[in-house]
């Protein structure tokens, strides 16, 4: 029985066993991998490393939407850079935006999981507001004029063609793509093993954003505990907005989701003490 073996960190590692594989190939950008595990359903790999599963995608990917887009509250334009699997945009397209850019280096990530993953995009890569742009999400943000409420970075880890993302010059790009009062949150990996991103993090986000802090969720498939999410935006106010509001744009929605909740948006804002020295230690 072959198994997938993750190659994130050195020193450890987690194994999934390949029950079905769909697909496995090398695109113009990375080395792609789907396959079925009969716990978590079909997995999605890039260059090694899970990047998503049917089982729990729905923690991420509404964690990384609702939380920035009810904070701000009224958010009509948003960029997504990555986000290829199609789950974003899918959590974005229930709020009622006017329009939703989707910037995907490979597209071979989006047709595969079009083909294979198709309960993540549900049917959103058909919606008219969806609009799809194949380029590195750093060329876009340098030289697009578009300006947006929200921006959510779901990119890769910090190393092959999501390592830009990480930088200094990438966040003073996509800062200059957002409206007044507009919010960036980014993908930040598992603070216990990658404790360096997230003090990278947060000091780059520093130098151009007033708010720059970090909210977090548990998901099962990125192995290490909390998975962290960067933060940032020059409305100080909109970390901090109370969870009667919350509940009231999230009640006037009329969704259900499987594990964002209006408490769960509040509390995910309270840190664990580790990460609060990680981040003491930065400063």
């Amino acid at each position: 029985m072959r198994h997938f073996e993750e190659t994130l960190y050195d020193a450890v590692c987690q194994q999934f066993r390949i029950d079905k594989l769909y697909f496995e190939n090398k695109t113009d950008h990375q080395h792609l991998m789907i396959f079925h595990n009969a716990q978590l359903g079909r997995v999605m790999t890039l260059d090694g490393v899970v990047q998503t599963t049917e089982a729990d995608e729905f923690v991420y990917h509404e964690m990384m939407t609702h939380v920035p887009m009810i904070a701000h509250g009224n958010a009509k334009r948003v960029l997504i850079i990555g986000g290829g699997d199609g789950g974003i945009l899918r959590e974005v397209l229930r709020h009622p935006v006017n329009h939703a850019t989707q910037v995907e280096i490979d597209s071979a990530v989006i047709d595969m999981a079009k083909e294979h993953l198709p309960n993540h995009s549900a049917g959103a890569y058909d919606d008219e507001r969806c609009h799809i742009i194949i380029d590195d999400g750093m060329n876009f943000v340098r030289e697009s004029t578009d300006k947006f409420d929200i921006v959510i970075v779901d990119s890769t880890d910090p190393i092959g063609p999501g390592e830009v993302l990480f930088t200094d010059d990438f966040y003073g790009q996509a800062k200059t793509c957002l409206n007044d009062g507009g919010v960036i949150v980014t993908q930040n990996g598992v603070p216990f093993f990658q404790p360096d991103e997230l003090q990278t993090t947060h000091r780059r986000l520093g130098n151009h954003f007033a708010d720059a802090n970090f909210y977090c969720a548990p998901i099962p498939t990125y192995y290490g505990g909390f998975m962290s999410f960067g933060w940032a935006t020059d409305n100080s106010e909109l970390r901090r907005t109370s969870v009667d509001t919350i509940r009231e744009r999230f009640d006037a929605l009329n969704i259900k989701c499987r594990y964002y909740n209006p408490p769960i948006h509040s509390a995910s804002f309270a840190l664990p003490q580790y990460m609060l020295d990680m981040l003491d230690g930065d400063t």
